[in-house]
């Protein structure tokens, strides 16, 4: 490389600091900088765990992860239709 080749680079690389210097200085991120703010915080969480609902867990509670089975015939319940080709009423 020739010496004008690299002063154009270190000429090019110093405008392009000064001017995303200049950018940064005049958008709010380059002025936040000193700001302070207030921030939420949370309660700690702890290992306890509550004793689920008697009225929703029982025993005799649908198994969601048991397929169901209506007048013989498999239904997905996730779409609407039905495995085995007939339409479900």
């Amino acid at each position: 490389m020739k010496k004008t080749d690299i002063a154009m680079i270190v000429l090019i690389a110093s405008l392009s600091a000064i001017i995303t210097y200049a950018v940064i200085q005049a958008t709010p991120i380059g002025k936040s900088v000193n700001q302070s703010t207030n921030v939420k915080t949370i309660d700690a969480i702890s290992a306890d765990v509550d004793t689920p609902d008697n009225r929703i867990f029982t025993n005799n509670s649908i198994n969601p992860s048991v397929q169901v089975t209506i007048n013989n015939a498999s239904t997905s319940l996730s779409n609407g239709s039905n495995t085995s080709g007939q339409n479900a009423q």
